[in-house]
């Protein structure tokens, strides 16, 4: 589960700039952003709890679908699609890791319909002079942690999201500009087609 905190750390890359408001954004707002998002890439760099550094490119197709490709030497890859993350590792060609979407952060995102306001998992949402926050949580299971999403003004954007474990160690990313996509073939999400692939 330490490594599936970790690689979900980027998904909040998928988020460009929101509208500002001088009482910081809304959670109608942010949802309705998302709901309007379909295709975007973008990149990151991660710091971990141990203080390495890792970075990559994240692809987004919602609803359902996002790729992080992290750069070598680590070259981990993670994929969502059909209901599932799958966790690659780089130095291995075996079997990939696999948990259900539903179970991750990524679910309230890559949802058709995002509702952060009626969200049972937000937990806190504030800002102050130079920013806005949004922090979420599992209610039936906070042994998995928090995801704390931090934007800016002028233009409103994402800058930050950090994941906080059981112990209070996290995991932050910086998030690189933005870039909308017309569309991404689904072979780039599919978890089949990449087993099959490292097979060969």
């Amino acid at each position: 589960m330490k490594h599936l905190r970790q690689t979900l750390a980027v998904l909040l890359a998928l988020m460009p700039a929101l509208p500002a408001a001088a009482q910081g954004i809304s959670l109608d707002d942010l949802s309705g952003y998302l709901n309007g998002l379909r295709y975007a890439e973008t990149a990151f760099t991660q710091i971990n709890a141990d203080g390495s550094r890792s970075s990559g490119k994240l692809y987004i197709s919602r609803p359902g679908q996002a790729r992080f490709e992290y750069d070598p030497p680590e070259k981990t890859l993670v994929l969502a699609s059909g209901g599932q993350v799958a966790i690659f590792d780089g130095k291995s060609n075996g079997t990939p890791e696999q948990y259900p979407l539903k179970r991750t952060p990524l679910n309230l995102v890559l949802a058709r319909n995002v509702n952060l306001a009626a969200a049972k998992t937000v937990v806190s949402h504030g800002s102050d002079a130079t920013m806005t926050w949004v922090e979420a949580q599992d209610p039936e299971h906070p042994e998995y942690g928090s995801i704390l999403l931090i934007f800016t003004a002028n233009p409103t954007r994402l800058t930050q999201w950090i994941i906080r474990d059981e112990y209070g160690s996290q995991t932050s990313v910086s998030l690189g500009d933005l870039k909308l996509g017309e569309s991404y073939s689904n072979f780039l999400f599919d978890i089949d087609t990449e087993v099959e692939r490292r097979a060969n």
